[in-house]
């Protein structure tokens, strides 16, 4: 498909292809089809006269946009692979990932150094504890040079022809995921199992051309522009994203579930399909969402290591009545089971090939307890989410669905370690911008009541931290944040 989409760049070169939006919400056009190829072939020129070529790979900080799609672009036909680097990372895991990819060459915007704060050292090779850092490669940045920041990629120089596009399969990408500074993780996908998830999306989304999508993921670019659709990138202020929804008239729109909360607090209206997910995404929020003018609210599960891996709609999602999270039948080609620990387990032809540096396995262990539901997938929680109380075994993930009544925004159930050394379990609920808490607590009265012997000791009322790139419910904060106010409410009760 990246092929693919090269080809449409250079067939459309006058056509509109990513767009962005002013404060006042007016959409402009941030680059043609003519700049995304203009801006891929010299970025192809640049990295070639580097050295990168086939097996090569290349750090990328590069905030979404025109220039971090014409990089993917150009390492791909360079037949080199990518891999992401996130700034916000911080520098001690950003350098433990660096020493783990080895890229020949790091390429960063300015904001993204500016953020990191690693480019410039790392430019300069100094005052890094990395005894290999000589080998990490040098960095390059691009787009606009700031002051301290790493010497610019050159796109002067116009050696001979780079080589033809690849066309036997190999390493594409490289996406950080879990692990530790000491010992990052990272998932590898192939050529082909990048091709096979953006074939999926594209069936999924069906984008047409000419109508505009939103949205600022790879897994969006890449399908919608080369379906001859425009791309808008949503904007990073929810009031000026409200505004961006109510002028685009989209055909289709891809945000993250803190998004649309913030979206739908300015007030946002939507239009064609919505798409969420990268967090979970409850009947409640998607079925605000189609009130607010969506023709369908799709929730999608996936996986760094498999995306998208299954998709369900908001009409579907509110008419299961059984316990646990309905996020979809697995999308063509996704294979999925139950492993003896009752532990998610996919495959198929979008999975990663492996993780860096351990032996290819084609099945993936999500992390998720599940089980198939007439060929549906029903998440029960997270395998290390399970708390202990007494000799109970409790996932949060059967219950934390039925406490998204109406008036709550977000719902967690979180072990507190007691004094005993038992758990205490413990309903921290987020309410809706509005919602009237008294009333909030009579309407969770019932579905607390129906969680028999996995009753929580206490509900509390609360803003549930986030966390991540995607903003993510983060349970330990969650926990400190429970421990915290139950401790209080000991000493004032005292």
């Amino acid at each position: 498909m990246l092929d693919a989409l090269a080809h449409t760049l250079r067939r459309a070169g006058h056509r509109p292809a990513v767009l962005g939006t002013t404060r006042t919400g007016t959409i402009r056009t941030r680059a043609t089809c003519g700049d995304l190829a203009d801006l891929a072939d010299a970025y192809t020129a640049a990295l070639h006269a580097r050295g990168i070529g086939s097996g090569g790979t290349v750090g990328v900080a590069v905030r979404p946009g025109p220039r971090a799609l014409a990089v993917m672009l150009a390492v791909h036909r360079l037949g080199a692979r990518a891999a992401v680097l996130d700034p916000g990372a911080g520098p001690d895991v950003l350098r433990a990932r660096l020493a783990l990819a080895r890229p020949d060459l790091v390429l960063a915007d300015a904001t993204a150094q500016a953020v990191a704060g690693w480019a410039r050292p790392l430019a300069r090779r100094a005052r890094l504890a990395l005894p290999d850092l000589a080998e990490l490669g040098p960095v390059a940045t691009i787009g606009t040079r700031l002051p301290g920041s790493a010497p610019a990629l050159d796109l002067t120089a116009r050696p001979g022809r780079p080589p033809r596009p690849r066309d036997e399969d190999g390493d594409a990408v490289i996406v950080f995921t879990s692990g530790t500074t000491s010992r990052p993780r990272a998932v590898v996908h192939t050529r082909s199992s990048l091709a096979a998830g953006m074939s999926t999306v594209t069936k999924l989304v069906r984008p047409e051309p000419g109508r505009p999508v939103l949205g600022g993921t790879f897994f969006v670019l890449v399908p919608s522009l080369a379906s001859g659709t425009p791309v808008a990138l949503p904007a990073r202020s929810s009031r000026v994203l409200a505004r961006q929804l109510r002028r685009l008239d989209a055909q289709a729109t891809y945000l993250t579930p803190p998004q649309l909360r913030a979206a739908l607090a300015e007030g946002a209206r939507f239009t064609g399909r919505v798409w969420t997910g990268s967090a979970p995404a409850s009947t409640g929020l998607l079925t605000r969402v189609k009130e607010s003018g969506a023709d369908e609210a799709w929730g999608v599960y996936a996986l760094t290591e498999l995306f998208p891996a299954a998709a369900v709609e908001q009409a579907e999602k509110a008419a299961f009545g059984g316990d646990g999270d309905l996020v979809g039948a697995p999308l063509p080609g996704v294979e999925a089971k139950s492993g003896g620990d009752g532990e998610l387990q996919l495959s198929g032809p979008a999975a990663r090939h492996r993780y860096l540096g351990e032996d290819p396995d084609p099945w993936i262990a999500t992390g998720d307890r599940a089980r198939l539901d007439d060929g549906r997938i029903v998440l029960e929680g997270r395998c290390k989410d399970m708390v202990l109380r007494g000799a109970e075994n409790i996932y949060p993930g059967l219950y934390e669905p039925g406490l998204h009544v109406p008036g709550v925004e977000l719902a967690l159930l979180v072990g507190v370690p007691a004094a005993d050394g038992d758990e205490r379990l413990v309903a921290v609920v987020q309410p809706a911008p509005g919602a009237d808490r008294a009333r909030l607590r009579a309407a969770l009265a019932a579905p607390l009541s129906r969680m028999g012997t996995a009753r929580p000791d206490a509900l509390l009322l609360a803003d549930i931290p986030l966390s991540g790139r995607s903003r993510k419910p983060d349970r330990a904060a969650a926990s400190r944040l429970a421990a915290r106010q139950l401790a209080a409410r000991t000493r004032s009760a005292a």
